[in-house]
């Protein structure tokens, strides 16, 4: 097997409406534009999953959260699932990890006084981690420390906005904490020290930024890159109250979103904020951004001069997208599409004449960890519900690929926001599963009204019709779309092996 590079590129909270190769016109980012420019970008990509723990879990296994099943974060993930890390070792390869990938081990495996089991989440086996923000961006701050920073008694306070008169929430304020200590030039330094110490050897490095995941503050010039007045109003009905009438589970999250998980020290709630609120919002969030796109500048010249660029995979994308007022909603829940659609770009040194092209094909998180796999010539798994992405770069679209995209959401929630005492379900029946192409969406619930929406008639989703009897049979026939997609994909680690007269089969499939 030839040793090549691999570079990882994983942002958290980034939606695909914010990629300037893809139209959006107002955003600065020249390095990704040139990844773009030099990749394939791909036009339909989803999460399958969110938020991010069960985000990066698919991501970082090919799994879809129905094999998974860490389904929430701090939701422990089976020991016996194959990660990337641990098939990049099996290619000989020592992958790195800087960031983080919000995982829980599972407690059949380890000791139930593993401090792990304290937190929100730790780095994923197989990983060395050269750069972590886990444990609860220990890393980061001792870093700061290091740096000489004078680290407030009470650490998050670094997001709060500057100056003394500055009100919480006041996202038109530059961050306390300046741009040469920001989480983004941390996650920066620890990337090139590490690439810096390899001397040229072949390396695959995930490469994590918590941006522009939420508090929405960026640290100066970014947080007055852009005006809120060139930022798109948000989508949704006219009132909360409005809004909330599609869905009970929409409705809840109306009544409990509130602002101070999105703007540090913040009050209220999520669905009372105005227009000018969100606009301001969104040119914080598109700051962040573009001091992601400036730090990625900086690998991207490392490589340069190396010459390793021409030798390197490159794949940018996120574990999930961010309602940013959308709907009245914060955060990535529910079923909307600006949780789900998130950014893909690969840029393959071994795909000729292919620079520039957007790809319009559906395709999902899962078939990232197959995509590298194929690329470096190793073995994907055969439980991997993913598929490689690398005929598609060279510009060669499989007959049999998949006519719609698939995402699930596992809204159980019984130590925080607790929805399964609002809405009177059991844990296991908090789920719903999507199943979209590019006429129709439906949404379906373990134990709640189904959704259905004419995409082409109403492309924002407001409309739900699953009890029009106009659109009865489309309705079931996209239900059995859902349940023929997870018949397909049920978990299938040993199903390809045959005991036979002969001994043990297997076979490549079934």
């Amino acid at each position: 097997m030839t040793r090549r590079n691999v570079l990882l590129i994983v942002v958290d909270q980034w939606r695909a409406d914010c990629v300037p190769h893809l139209g959006a016109a107002h955003l600065r980012t020249p390095n990704l534009d040139r990844l773009c420019r030099e990749g394939v970008t791909f036009a339909n990509h989803v999460t399958t999953t969110v938020p991010c723990g069960p985000a990066r879990a698919s991501l970082l296994t090919g799994l879809y959260q129905m094999n998974h099943r860490a389904v929430q974060n701090t939701i422990p993930l089976d020991a016996r699932h194959t990660t990337l890390a641990r098939a990049l070792r099996a290619c000989g390869y020592d992958p790195a990890m800087v960031g983080y990938s919000t995982t829980t081990p599972d407690p059949r495996v380890n000791p139930a006084e593993d401090p792990r089991f304290s937190r929100l989440g730790d780095i994923m086996d197989g990983f060395r981690a050269v750069g972590g923000f886990e444990p609860d961006k220990d890393p980061y701050f001792g870093w700061l420390r290091h740096q000489g920073y004078a680290v407030p008694e009470r650490r998050e306070d670094i997001w709060l906005p500057e100056g003394a008169d500055a009100l919480p929430g006041a996202t038109d304020r530059p961050a306390r904490i300046p741009k040469e200590m920001s989480d983004s030039t941390f996650f920066t330094e620890r990337a090139l020290t590490y690439l810096k110490g390899l001397d040229g050897k072949p390396f695959f490095l995930h490469l994590g930024y918590y941006r522009p995941h939420p508090p929405f503050v960026a640290s100066a010039p970014y947080h007055a890159m852009y005006s809120p007045a060139d930022m798109a109003p948000p989508v949704r009905a006219a009132t909360p109250e409005d809004e909330a009438k599609q869905h009970r589970l929409l409705d809840f999250y109306m009544r409990t979103i509130l602002n101070k998980g999105f703007f540090e020290g913040s009050e209220g709630m999520a669905a009372e904020l105005d227009e000018a609120a969100i606009r301001q919002m969104r040119a914080t969030y598109f700051g962040l951004m573009t001091e992601v796109d400036d730090c990625l500048g900086r690998v991207f010249a490392y490589l340069d001069e190396t010459g390793q660029w021409d030798d390197t995979l490159i794949v940018f994308t996120s574990d999930h997208g961010e309602q940013l007022g959308d709907h009245y909603l914060l955060g990535k829940i529910g079923y909307f599409d600006e949780s789900f659609r998130i950014p893909l770009v690969i840029k393959d040194p071994l795909a000729k004449g292919q620079a520039g092209r957007v790809d319009k094909a559906f395709t999902e998180s899962i078939d990232v960890m197959p995509t590298i796999l194929d690329w470096l010539g190793g073995e994907v798994p055969h439980a991997c519900d993913g598929a490689s992405l690398v005929p598609l770069v060279h510009g060669d679209k499989p007959t049999d690929w998949r006519t719609e995209l698939h995402y699930e959401f596992d809204f159980r929630d019984i130590y925080y926001s607790m929805p399964e005492q609002d809405l009177g379900l059991g844990m296991d029946e908090c789920s719903l599963c999507v199943v979209q192409d590019d006429a129709y969406k439906y949404v379906h619930f373990a134990a709640l009204p189904p959704l259905f929406f004419d995409l082409k008639a109403d492309p924002d989703q407001f409309h739900n019709l699953a009890e029009d009897p106009a659109h009865a049979e489309r309705v079931r026939d996209y239900a059995q779309k859902a349940l023929s997609w997870r018949l397909v994909h049920a978990d299938r680690t040993l199903t390809h092996y045959r005991a036979t007269p002969q001994g043990l089969d297997k076979r490549g499939s079934d």
